[in-house]
């Protein structure tokens, strides 16, 4: 029906988000706050997916650490080609978001080019390969993206020492730098 000053009002979807079910606002929350069980926050996880709206850094930085605690002694799992990889492709996703836009085959083309980038510079990392198509299909702001992904990173290389130096893992990480 017709609103204030003649304006037609669409019916809101059931979950009373203007944008439909299972939008999530710019906290990463379902429309009506966080739920009870969440600590009060939504969007957290690995890679501060609350800061940047999940699952953002989520899939490649949990593979990552798979391969850090899993097989730290794999050469792609070292330090070199964790952080190496990782922000070659941040760039790369960014280089070919501003020639293609957002789409899924621009999204294609940063997983490939990423990775032919990454053996290129001998930091072949294959979890970062995500986060160029990440950067494609979701265009996060470089100036907050790049700094979180570092910091992601060396986190994860740094919390991938522990378990060598404290005797919970027969493989010292890293192997190498």
């Amino acid at each position: 029906g017709a609103g204030e000053g003649g304006a037609v009002r669409l019916p809101r979807p059931e979950n009373g988000s203007p944008e439909g079910p299972g939008h999530r606002g710019p906290t990463g929350c379902p429309p009506g706050g966080p739920p009870p069980s969440g600590g009060g926050r939504c969007g957290g996880g690995v890679g501060g997916g609350g800061f940047l709206r999940p699952p953002l850094l989520t899939p490649p930085l949990a593979a990552s650490a798979a391969l850090v605690h899993g097989a730290p002694a794999l050469p792609i799992s070292q330090p070199r080609n964790l952080v190496g990889g990782q922000l070659l492709s941040a760039v790369t996703g960014y280089a070919v978001l501003a020639v293609t836009g957002r789409g899924p085959w621009g999204a294609a083309l940063a997983g490939g080019l990423a990775l032919g980038a990454m053996l290129l510079a001998r930091v072949p990392h294959s979890p970062a390969a995500a986060t160029a198509v990440i950067v494609v299909l979701q265009a996060p702001p470089a100036v907050r993206f790049l700094p979180l992904l570092a910091l992601a990173t060396v986190l994860l290389v740094a919390i991938g020492l522990l378990p060598g130096r404290t005797g919970q893992h027969a493989v010292r990480y890293p192997v190498s730098w």
